[in-house]
C-alpha cells in the first residue's frame, strides 16, 4: 500500500494487496491513521465487489465515530448497492469534497 499525506488527510492507495490484505494492514497501522480524514483509493482494481466493500464496514464506522471522514475512491463498484456507513467515490476529488462537506457540516455542529 502507498500512503500520502495531503494536509490532514491520509490517502492510502491499494498496489497488489486483497482488499482483505489492505483492511488488515490499515487495521495495523491504524493508530497512525486515527487522528485523519482517511481516503482510500482502489482504482488500481480491475473489479471490485460489494462483499469487498463490506471488509471496510468496522473500519469506516469507528473512523466516522471518531468523527473523522473515511472515503473509498472505486469507479468499478455499483455506488447503488453500497451500505450507508459506508461512502464510495469514483475520483480521489470526490473524495476531498466529500472531507470538505463533512469538515463543514462538522463545524456547525460545535
Amino acid at each position: 500500500m502507498i500512503v500520502d499525506r495531503n494536509g490532514n488527510t491520509t490517502i492510502i492507495t491499494q498496489e497488489n494487496a486483497t482488499v482483505k490484505t489492505l483492511v488488515q494492514n490499515i487495521e495495523q497501522a491504524y493508530d497512525s491513521y486515527k487522528n485523519e480524514h482517511l481516503v482510500v483509493n482502489l482504482s488500481s482494481l480491475d473489479k471490485i465487489t460489494s462483499e469487498e466493500i463490506i471488509e471496510f464496514l468496522r473500519l469506516s464506522k469507528t473512523h466516522r465515530g471518531a468523527k473523522k471522514s473515511f472515503v473509498l475512491v472505486s469507479n468499478k463498484v455499483d455506488l447503488v448497492n453500497m451500505p450507508d456507513e459506508i461512502i464510495v467515490v469514483p475520483t480521489i476529488q470526490e473524495a476531498f469534497d466529500i472531507i470538505e462537506m463533512e469538515d463543514i457540516d462538522g463545524e456547525k455542529h460545535f
